[in-house]
């Protein structure tokens, strides 16, 4: 009888007719007033939450489409808030950061993201993970987006175009619709790669904030820029567009904070900050995502230390993990000199006391926001060498806890605050009566242990 009544609602789905849904007996995740709600059911019509009580008061209709939550937990589908599709996480994937186009051409890469893009989307949805926002894309992925909307069972996907970028490196430039950077030292360039982007509809415009140098050297060229951000900014809120921000120093990220800037996407590793810089992001409704462990997969790449647990290994993209090996049989190339280099500098204890004072910089940082009310999102910079796609998101929430929040903080992180950047809060991010049902069951309680997010029945996306 179970089959029949699955089959039915697989035709009906196929037909364009949802069938209603009931979720029975479940604990319900309330990441909105922090608490857990046993012994609930939740019906679900037509790809949205329509009713939320006690199973005591709801009778189900015979030859329903029942879902048994008796024993598991139910949360809101999670958001990783900050992924590029231009990036596949693999070895080939960044040549300006290590240049192995000898290798694998980049063109090569471009090409497999653009057919991979649904592949790697199907893997985020496996590890509960329903809608990805994409700060940093191409306007190839911009019409990408587009043609998999249709697909009602892949993630939402929240884009920017190319990034506007005080910097560009050479690689990516002359790329036409695949370039994933837009070079802007003056005002007026700025407001015109805005306006580029607008045809393509973008979710929110990004500004990558990049200066060189020195510390003195990079505040000095961080002001000179300022009228470049302020106008990116300011052509972007004109056309009803928040603007997302790469900034890791903390005087370019006030800097783009006091220009408008809704939305930082890395946490602030040069210093620690300030009571006074906590209380602007808090008074401004500036939200955050951290990026606590991106970097360290770059420099633990370069070291050929990188290792992926047995979850990671099941749950990636083959390819591109596996290129992740690469490395050490490279050394047998032509490039052997440059890998061992790499190799011997990011083994260095210089190099491992950086990295430990810039973890220990932004996991200080990322407490004092959070005590200070600053709103954090999670997100991964996945695609990046070394981050995954979709099970980089556990060791990213991992890293979080291990810098202070609690569990119900970082539940809220991955799900209802990061519905906030884009302003989606009403549709989507929490379990409430009228809120689309992207929902993830789970068979333990992820409160009382993180590892718990992994352990998935089933997930939900649009009902």
């Amino acid at each position: 009888m179970k089959k029949i009544q699955i089959a039915l609602a697989i035709i009906l789905c196929f037909n364009g007719i949802r069938a209603q849904v009931y979720i029975q007996n479940v604990t319900i995740a309330d990441v909105i007033h922090k608490k857990m709600i046993p012994a609930q059911t939740i019906i679900i019509n037509n790809g949205k939450i329509t009713k939320i009580k006690p199973s005591k008061q709801i009778k189900i209709p015979q030859n329903s489409h029942v879902i048994n939550g008796e024993g598991k937990y139910l949360i809101p589908g999670m958001t990783d808030s900050h992924i590029h599709f231009f990036q596949s996480g693999g070895l080939y994937t960044r040549p300006d950061a290590l240049d192995l186009r000898k290798h694998v051409p980049y063109e090569e890469e471009i090409s497999w993201g653009h057919h991979n893009m649904e592949n790697l989307l199907q893997y985020y949805l496996k590890a509960g993970i329903t809608s990805v926002i994409d700060p940093g894309a191409t306007y190839h992925f911009l019409l990408l987006r587009d043609s998999l909307k249709r697909n009602e069972r892949l993630p939402s996907v929240y884009m920017s175009g190319p990034l506007i970028t005080t910097y560009e490196p050479e690689v990516f430039k002359n790329l036409n619709k695949d370039e994933p950077f837009k070079l802007a030292l003056t005002a007026e360039e700025a407001r015109k790669w805005v306006q580029e982007q607008l045809p393509y509809k973008p979710d929110f415009i990004k500004i990558w904030y990049i200066v060189l140098g020195d510390a003195k050297k990079k505040k000095e060229e961080a002001q000179k820029l300022e009228p470049v951000i302020k106008a990116t900014i300011e052509e972007a809120h004109k056309n009803n567009l928040k603007v997302a921000v790469h900034a890791t120093e903390r005087f370019t990220a006030e800097t783009a904070v006091m220009n408008g800037a809704n939305y930082l996407v890395h946490n602030i590793e040069d210093e620690v900050v300030s009571d006074d810089f906590v209380k602007l992001l808090q008074s401004k409704k500036v939200i955050l995502c951290p990026t606590l462990t991106v970097m360290d997969n770059y420099y633990d790449t370069y070291a050929q230390k990188k290792h992926y647990n047995t979850y990671e290994l099941e749950h990636s993209n083959p390819k591109s993990i596996g290129s992740m090996y690469d490395l050490k049989h490279l050394e047998d190339t032509s490039d052997s000199a440059m890998i061992k280099k790499y190799k011997l500098r990011f083994n260095s204890p210089q190099i491992k006391a950086y990295t430990s004072k810039t973890d220990s910089i932004r996991r200080i940082n990322l407490k004092k926001l959070t005590d200070g009310g600053v709103t954090i999102a999670a997100g991964t910079d996945a695609g990046n060498i070394g981050t995954q796609h979709g099970t980089s998101f556990i060791t990213e929430l991992k890293a979080m806890k291990e810098s202070g929040m609690n569990g119900w903080q970082l539940l809220q992180s991955a799900t209802i605050n990061p519905a906030k950047i884009l302003n989606k809060e009403a549709q989507y991010g929490s379990i409430e009566e009228g809120k689309v049902a992207d929902l993830v069951l789970l068979n333990a309680n992820p409160i009382e242990n993180l590892e718990n997010l992994t352990q998935i029945d089933t997930v939900i996306k649009n009902g």
